[in-house]
């Protein structure tokens, strides 16, 4: 039996079985607390998963249309390389240097 407090200066006691429900209660709402936080917290990383892996399915299919896309003009390039000789490379490289060189000429006098 515990001492659960003194009422004029007598001690008054309870019986230990009603302490040990009361703690067990007081226990058992803590730990009922915690679940539910537990609970909500795994609820949202559910949501949160679902969300990033909508988005990187999203973003797979954007990658799969761009890579798309630049296959197709890369088919495009070589045929044109193919079919227009020397020339077509000479005026990409003449292209190539005048937007060099207008970038260095920007930067330089910026």
């Amino acid at each position: 039996m515990r001492r659960s407090h003194m009422s004029n200066g007598v001690p008054q006691y309870q019986p230990t079985a009603q302490m040990l429900e009361e703690e067990n209660q007081r226990l058992e709402d803590e730990l009922s607390g915690k679940v539910k936080a537990l609970k909500s917290l795994s609820i949202d990383i559910g949501d949160e998963v679902r969300e990033h892996n909508k988005l990187l399915g999203e973003m797979d299919n954007q990658f799969d249309s761009s890579g798309g896309l630049l296959q197709s003009s890369m088919n495009r390039l070589l045929a044109i390389s193919k079919s227009g000789g020397h020339k077509f490379i000479f005026y990409m490289l003449l292209f190539a240097l005048f937007v060099f060189f207008m970038c260095w000429v920007i930067v330089r006098f910026r």
